[in-house]
Protein backbone atom coordinates (compact mmCIF):
# COMPACT_ATOMS: atom_id res chain seq x y z
CA UNK A 1 0.00 0.00 0.00
CA UNK A 2 1.28 3.48 -0.85
CA UNK A 3 2.27 5.56 2.16
CA UNK A 4 0.56 8.84 1.34
CA UNK A 5 2.31 10.72 4.13
CA UNK A 6 5.45 10.57 2.01
CA UNK A 7 3.74 12.20 -0.97
CA UNK A 8 3.62 15.96 -1.65
CA UNK A 9 0.10 17.33 -1.32
CA UNK A 10 0.06 18.02 -5.08
CA UNK A 11 0.51 14.31 -5.80
CA UNK A 12 -2.15 13.29 -3.30
CA UNK A 13 -4.60 15.68 -4.97
CA UNK A 14 -3.72 14.26 -8.39
CA UNK A 15 -4.25 10.70 -7.19
CA UNK A 16 -7.64 11.70 -5.78
CA UNK A 17 -8.59 13.40 -9.05
CA UNK A 18 -7.65 10.35 -11.12
CA UNK A 19 -9.62 8.02 -8.86
CA UNK A 20 -12.62 10.36 -9.09
CA UNK A 21 -12.48 10.51 -12.89
CA UNK A 22 -12.14 6.74 -13.20
CA UNK A 23 -14.90 6.17 -10.66
CA UNK A 24 -17.25 8.37 -12.61
CA UNK A 25 -16.45 6.48 -15.81
CA UNK A 26 -16.87 2.90 -14.59
CA UNK A 27 -20.16 2.40 -16.38
CA UNK A 28 -19.37 4.29 -19.59
CA UNK A 29 -16.54 5.27 -21.85
CA UNK A 30 -14.51 8.26 -20.66
CA UNK A 31 -15.20 11.48 -22.51
CA UNK A 32 -12.35 13.13 -24.43
CA UNK A 33 -12.07 15.73 -21.68
CA UNK A 34 -11.85 13.09 -18.97
CA UNK A 35 -9.25 11.17 -20.94
CA UNK A 36 -7.10 14.28 -21.39
CA UNK A 37 -7.48 15.12 -17.70
CA UNK A 38 -6.41 11.65 -16.63
CA UNK A 39 -3.37 11.73 -18.93
CA UNK A 40 -2.34 15.19 -17.71
CA UNK A 41 -2.63 14.14 -14.08
CA UNK A 42 -0.70 10.93 -14.71
CA UNK A 43 2.10 12.85 -16.40
CA UNK A 44 2.27 15.19 -13.42
CA UNK A 45 2.57 12.26 -11.02
CA UNK A 46 5.20 10.62 -13.23
CA UNK A 47 7.20 13.83 -13.49
CA UNK A 48 7.14 14.54 -9.75
CA UNK A 49 7.76 11.01 -8.47
CA UNK A 50 10.53 10.25 -10.98
CA UNK A 51 12.48 13.25 -9.69
CA UNK A 52 11.94 12.38 -6.03
CA UNK A 53 14.84 11.23 -3.86
CA UNK A 54 13.60 7.79 -2.82
CA UNK A 55 13.59 4.51 -4.69
CA UNK A 56 9.95 3.83 -3.76
CA UNK A 57 8.66 6.97 -5.44
CA UNK A 58 10.69 6.29 -8.57
CA UNK A 59 9.16 2.81 -8.71
CA UNK A 60 5.71 4.42 -8.47
CA UNK A 61 6.61 6.59 -11.46
CA UNK A 62 7.56 3.43 -13.36
CA UNK A 63 4.27 1.80 -12.39
CA UNK A 64 2.34 4.70 -13.90
CA UNK A 65 4.55 4.62 -17.00
CA UNK A 66 3.86 0.91 -17.39
CA UNK A 67 0.12 1.53 -17.21
CA UNK A 68 0.39 4.29 -19.81
CA UNK A 69 2.41 2.09 -22.18
CA UNK A 70 -0.16 -0.70 -21.84
CA UNK A 71 -2.78 1.75 -23.08
CA UNK A 72 -0.59 2.54 -26.08
CA UNK A 73 0.49 6.00 -24.98
CA UNK A 74 3.34 7.42 -27.07
CA UNK A 75 3.83 10.68 -25.18
CA UNK A 76 7.48 11.70 -25.52
CA UNK A 77 7.55 12.81 -21.90
CA UNK A 78 7.30 9.15 -20.93
CA UNK A 79 10.36 8.37 -23.03
CA UNK A 80 12.38 11.26 -21.62
CA UNK A 81 11.43 10.25 -18.06
CA UNK A 82 12.52 6.68 -18.78
CA UNK A 83 15.83 8.01 -20.07
CA UNK A 84 16.29 9.94 -16.83
CA UNK A 85 15.45 6.91 -14.67
CA UNK A 86 17.59 4.52 -16.72
CA UNK A 87 20.64 6.67 -15.96
CA UNK A 88 19.77 7.11 -12.27
CA UNK A 89 22.92 6.56 -10.24
CA UNK A 90 25.25 6.26 -13.23
CA UNK A 91 25.12 9.47 -15.26
CA UNK A 92 22.52 11.15 -13.04
CA UNK A 93 24.36 11.04 -9.73
CA UNK A 94 23.40 12.46 -6.34
CA UNK A 95 26.33 12.62 -3.93
CA UNK A 96 26.24 13.33 -0.22
CA UNK A 97 29.52 13.53 1.60
CA UNK A 98 31.14 11.77 -1.34
CA UNK A 99 28.64 8.90 -1.09
CA UNK A 100 26.38 7.96 -4.00
CA UNK A 101 22.81 8.26 -2.74
CA UNK A 102 20.74 7.30 -5.79
CA UNK A 103 22.15 3.98 -6.93
CA UNK A 104 18.93 2.06 -7.72
CA UNK A 105 19.73 -0.80 -10.16
CA UNK A 106 16.15 -2.12 -10.09
CA UNK A 107 14.88 1.31 -11.17
CA UNK A 108 17.35 1.39 -14.06
CA UNK A 109 16.46 -2.16 -15.04
CA UNK A 110 12.72 -1.48 -15.21
CA UNK A 111 13.29 1.77 -17.11
CA UNK A 112 15.45 -0.10 -19.64
CA UNK A 113 12.69 -2.68 -20.09
CA UNK A 114 10.10 0.01 -20.78
CA UNK A 115 12.43 1.75 -23.26
CA UNK A 116 12.24 -1.45 -25.27
CA UNK A 117 8.44 -1.14 -25.23
CA UNK A 118 8.65 2.48 -26.39
CA UNK A 119 10.70 1.22 -29.34
CA UNK A 120 11.70 4.53 -30.96
CA UNK A 121 15.08 5.58 -32.30
CA UNK A 122 15.44 7.88 -29.30
CA UNK A 123 14.79 4.94 -26.97
CA UNK A 124 17.41 2.89 -28.83
CA UNK A 125 19.93 5.72 -28.56
CA UNK A 126 19.37 5.90 -24.80
CA UNK A 127 19.89 2.15 -24.45
CA UNK A 128 23.17 2.39 -26.38
CA UNK A 129 24.22 5.22 -24.07
CA UNK A 130 23.46 3.08 -21.01
CA UNK A 131 25.88 0.41 -22.24
CA UNK A 132 28.77 2.83 -21.80
CA UNK A 133 28.06 3.72 -18.17
CA UNK A 134 26.28 0.74 -16.61
CA UNK A 135 28.08 -1.96 -14.61
CA UNK A 136 25.23 -4.01 -13.14
CA UNK A 137 24.74 -7.27 -15.10
CA UNK A 138 21.00 -7.42 -14.35
CA UNK A 139 20.53 -3.93 -15.81
CA UNK A 140 22.71 -4.64 -18.83
CA UNK A 141 20.82 -7.85 -19.52
CA UNK A 142 17.58 -5.87 -19.78
CA UNK A 143 19.28 -3.20 -21.89
CA UNK A 144 20.59 -5.77 -24.38
CA UNK A 145 17.21 -7.51 -24.48
CA UNK A 146 15.46 -4.22 -25.20
CA UNK A 147 17.93 -3.45 -27.99
CA UNK A 148 17.00 -6.77 -29.56
CA UNK A 149 13.30 -5.99 -29.16
CA UNK A 150 13.65 -2.61 -30.89
CA UNK A 151 15.79 -4.10 -33.65
CA UNK A 152 17.48 -0.95 -34.96
CA UNK A 153 21.15 -0.83 -35.90
CA UNK A 154 22.04 2.63 -37.19
CA UNK A 155 25.68 2.68 -38.34
CA UNK A 156 26.12 -0.64 -36.51
CA UNK A 157 25.72 1.15 -33.15
CA UNK A 158 23.52 -1.53 -31.59
CA UNK A 159 25.75 -4.45 -32.55
CA UNK A 160 28.81 -2.53 -31.35
CA UNK A 161 27.13 -1.80 -28.01
CA UNK A 162 26.06 -5.42 -27.48
CA UNK A 163 29.53 -6.72 -28.38
CA UNK A 164 31.13 -4.17 -26.03
CA UNK A 165 28.90 -5.14 -23.09
CA UNK A 166 29.27 -8.90 -23.59
CA UNK A 167 33.04 -8.68 -24.14
CA UNK A 168 33.50 -6.62 -20.99
CA UNK A 169 31.54 -9.23 -19.02
CA UNK A 170 33.51 -12.06 -20.60
CA UNK A 171 36.79 -10.41 -19.64
CA UNK A 172 35.69 -9.84 -16.05
CA UNK A 173 36.28 -12.07 -13.04
CA UNK A 174 32.61 -13.12 -12.99
CA UNK A 175 31.14 -13.48 -16.50
CA UNK A 176 27.33 -13.48 -16.47
CA UNK A 177 25.60 -16.46 -18.09
CA UNK A 178 22.31 -14.56 -18.40
CA UNK A 179 23.95 -11.53 -19.96
CA UNK A 180 25.88 -13.71 -22.42
CA UNK A 181 22.74 -15.63 -23.38
CA UNK A 182 20.79 -12.39 -23.93
CA UNK A 183 23.63 -10.91 -26.00
CA UNK A 184 23.72 -14.02 -28.20
CA UNK A 185 19.96 -13.87 -28.69
CA UNK A 186 20.03 -10.17 -29.60
CA UNK A 187 22.88 -10.66 -32.08
CA UNK A 188 20.86 -13.46 -33.67
CA UNK A 189 17.79 -11.21 -34.02
CA UNK A 190 19.83 -8.44 -35.61
CA UNK A 191 21.65 -10.79 -37.98
CA UNK A 192 18.34 -12.34 -39.04
CA UNK A 193 16.74 -8.95 -39.64
CA UNK A 194 19.60 -7.27 -41.49
CA UNK A 195 21.13 -10.42 -43.06
CA UNK A 196 24.57 -9.32 -41.88
CA UNK A 197 27.43 -11.10 -40.14
CA UNK A 198 29.47 -8.52 -38.26
CA UNK A 199 33.09 -9.70 -37.76
CA UNK A 200 33.20 -8.47 -34.16
CA UNK A 201 29.94 -10.26 -33.40
CA UNK A 202 31.28 -13.46 -34.91
CA UNK A 203 34.47 -13.20 -32.87
CA UNK A 204 32.43 -12.69 -29.70
CA UNK A 205 30.20 -15.68 -30.46
CA UNK A 206 33.27 -17.86 -30.95
CA UNK A 207 34.67 -16.72 -27.60
CA UNK A 208 31.34 -17.34 -25.84
CA UNK A 209 31.04 -20.79 -27.42
CA UNK A 210 34.43 -21.66 -25.89
CA UNK A 211 34.16 -19.54 -22.77
CA UNK A 212 33.46 -20.05 -19.04
CA UNK A 213 29.71 -20.41 -19.45
CA UNK A 214 27.16 -23.12 -18.86
CA UNK A 215 26.65 -25.52 -21.76
CA UNK A 216 23.30 -24.00 -22.75
CA UNK A 217 24.93 -20.61 -23.38
CA UNK A 218 27.85 -22.09 -25.33
CA UNK A 219 25.52 -24.22 -27.44
CA UNK A 220 23.33 -21.21 -28.19
CA UNK A 221 26.40 -19.28 -29.39
CA UNK A 222 27.36 -22.16 -31.70
CA UNK A 223 23.83 -22.28 -33.09
CA UNK A 224 23.81 -18.56 -33.82
CA UNK A 225 27.11 -18.88 -35.66
CA UNK A 226 25.44 -21.46 -37.90
CA UNK A 227 22.42 -19.20 -38.26
CA UNK A 228 24.60 -16.30 -39.41
CA UNK A 229 26.10 -18.44 -42.13
CA UNK A 230 22.60 -19.33 -43.28
CA UNK A 231 21.44 -15.71 -43.19
CA UNK A 232 24.43 -14.67 -45.30
CA UNK A 233 23.64 -17.39 -47.85
CA UNK A 234 20.03 -16.24 -48.05
CA UNK A 235 21.20 -12.66 -48.60
CA UNK A 236 23.40 -13.73 -51.52
CA UNK A 237 20.50 -15.57 -53.15
CA UNK A 238 18.05 -12.68 -52.78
Amino acid sequence: MMKLRHFPMLIIMALYAISTVMGQSNDSEMSIEESYLQEALELMIIRETSRADTRDQKMIALEYIGNALERGSTNDELRSTLEYLSLEGTQNRTLQGGRLMNNFPDVRRQAAKYLGVVGTKEAKDTLVKICLSENEPMVLQEVVKSLGTIGMNDNNDTINAVVWVATRSLNSNAPSDLLAFTAVDTLDKLARKFRTSDPNAIQLLIRISEGPYVNAVKEQARQVLLNMRRYATQQQKS
